[in-house]
């Protein structure tokens, strides 16, 4: 009897042993189960990258560039400018809102109007403008480029003293005939000029240039550039929509709008 139940015990033990051998998977299911979870795990790595990526980039996403016309030659609409009724103010910066009349890009400037948008380089920060009633020195006379304004003018500008005389003044002087009339003539000279006895200055202001008849043309003198304080460089990397978040764009109008006040 003793000896059956020692048998029992050892066929007992083998069974465990042979039923353990059973359930450990062997060496090829698991490189193969390991392989899929590296798998599983890659995969789920690829799609925290693709939502992260989609998270960063959903404001560049969402500000295309945009038209006034597409069948005219009107000039691409994108970061720092904007249009002034796109729903996505984060597009671009205060200052910079542009409008359409007409299939035609207009910019408006408190202390002037509004101006055609004739073209702009975001290379260059070159804004070029025309002046619908093709008066370009009366633009110069009553634009004030001053802060909170974020332009200049692109060319090199020189202190010129606007005349107003009741009488016309020799040859040698250059009148301004879209802002003369009948009884009244316009020129521009130099600040150092001795005003004439039948002038009164009307104003010193640094423009582009004098009037001339042969650098009227508004192409030329509306060239006006412009700067972003606190975010230098910012444009070469596409901008402030594709790097920074919302709240920091928040922050950023806040530190432009802080600027100014103390200016």
């Amino acid at each position: 009897m003793k000896l059956m139940n020692e048998s029992r015990r050892r066929n007992f033990r083998v069974a465990q042993t042979e039923q353990g051998s059973m359930n450990q998977p062997s060496a090829v299911e698991a490189l193969v189960y390991l392989s899929f979870a590296a798998m599983g795990s890659f995969f789920f790595f690829i799609l925290y990258i693709t939502s992260l990526y989609a998270n960063t980039n959903r404001t560049e996403v969402n500000c295309p560039a945009v038209k006034c016309s597409h069948g005219t030659p009107e000039p691409d609409i994108h970061f720092p400018f904007r249009l002034k009724d796109q729903v996505l103010q984060h597009c671009g910066l205060p200052g910079f809102e542009l409008f359409c009349t007409e299939n035609t890009t207009m910019i408006h400037f408190p202390s002037f109007g509004d101006l055609v948008v004739k073209s702009i380089s975001y290379d260059t920060k070159k804004i070029e403008l025309l002046d619908p009633k093709s008066c370009v020195h009366e633009v110069f006379l009553n634009l004030n480029l001053s802060p909170p304004s974020l332009f200049n003018y692109y060319f090199i500008a020189r202190n010129y003293t606007y005349l107003n005389c009741s009488a016309r003044l020799p040859p040698a002087f250059k009148e301004v005939p879209c802002l003369s009339g009948s009884t009244h003539f316009v020129y521009t000279v130099k600040p150092s000029l001795a005003v004439p006895l039948s002038c009164r200055a009307v104003k010193t202001i640094a423009i582009p240039f004098a009037y001339s008849p042969y650098l009227s043309d508004n192409s030329f003198g509306l060239g006006l550039t412009w700067e972003l304080p606190g975010c230098e460089g910012c444009e070469g990397k596409g901008g402030l929509k594709k790097f920074l978040s919302k709240a920091t764009f928040i922050n950023y109008i806040k530190y432009l709008q802080g600027l100014y006040l103390e200016v």
